[in-house]
């Protein structure tokens, strides 16, 4: 399989409560494990990690969540079933004529409920993981996921799986970050973990920490991507 994506990351001050908000939006059954709540995904579908931890991260937020509805009325009822369950109405500067709405969940992190258009034909309801990066990034992860870079340009790079659903996408130049960074990716080879880290630093990433086992054996490492965001590769 080589590097598979497993979730996008959100620490949380409650990680079971906003797994709990975000299973029931997606409708998927959460797993608890000593690492926090997991949405798992499937091929076509990314997967959410909610860990203990910080919460939210400080303005910008570097990544949010994008929902698509197929009508507006699919819309509002999705956006009445996300306030029923704690979230509450974002202002990003959108204005009053945006034909998309914009939520926080219960701890903040602000999320998109979005119409389909011909950019979104493909995805599913969760359609898309948007970060902040250059384009380096999006290269880097297009080499490191084998997925094809599905858009470039005006300086954003989108990345989806052959089996298509849900994209990941990066645009815009990275803050200057010195504290948590309580958001990240979470990948997995079946590949000696070694190996894989090799790979990876020649297509432009960097060690942060050195590798270790948990509990039970499972070898880790936090390695940075080209704009220097980490992320966690695990073996599994």
């Amino acid at each position: 399989m080589g590097v598979q994506l497993i979730s996008t990351v959100f620490e949380a001050r409650d990680p079971d409560r906003l797994g709990q908000f975000w299973s029931e939006l997606l409708d998927v059954t959460p797993v608890r494990d000593n690492a926090g709540t997991l949405l798992p995904g499937d091929r076509t579908r990314a997967g959410l990690r909610f860990a203990p931890g910080v919460g939210r991260a400080p303005d910008p937020n570097p990544t949010h969540l994008h929902l698509v509805t197929d009508s507006v009325d699919d819309q509002q009822v999705t956006v009445a079933a996300a306030l029923a369950r704690g979230a509450v109405p974002a202002d990003v500067g959108q204005g009053p004529d945006a034909d998309f709405v914009v939520l926080a969940d219960p701890e903040g992190n602000e999320f998109c409920v979005l119409l389909r258009n011909n950019y979104l034909v493909g995805t599913g309801f969760f359609g898309e993981i948007a970060g902040t990066g250059s384009r380096s990034v999006g290269l880097f992860w297009s080499q490191a996921l084998s997925w094809p870079l599905v858009w470039d340009r005006d300086g954003e790079t989108v990345v989806q799986s052959p089996h298509g659903g849900t994209k990941v996408a990066w645009s815009g130049t990275p803050a200057t970050r010195h504290g948590p960074r309580p958001q990240h990716l979470e990948a997995a080879t079946d590949q000696p973990l070694g190996a894989e880290i090799d790979r990876l630093l020649a297509l432009g990433a960097a060690v942060v920490d050195q590798p270790r086992a948990d509990s039970a054996g499972t070898e880790s490492v936090r390695l940075a991507d080209p704009d220097g965001y980490p992320f966690v590769l695990r073996v599994g």
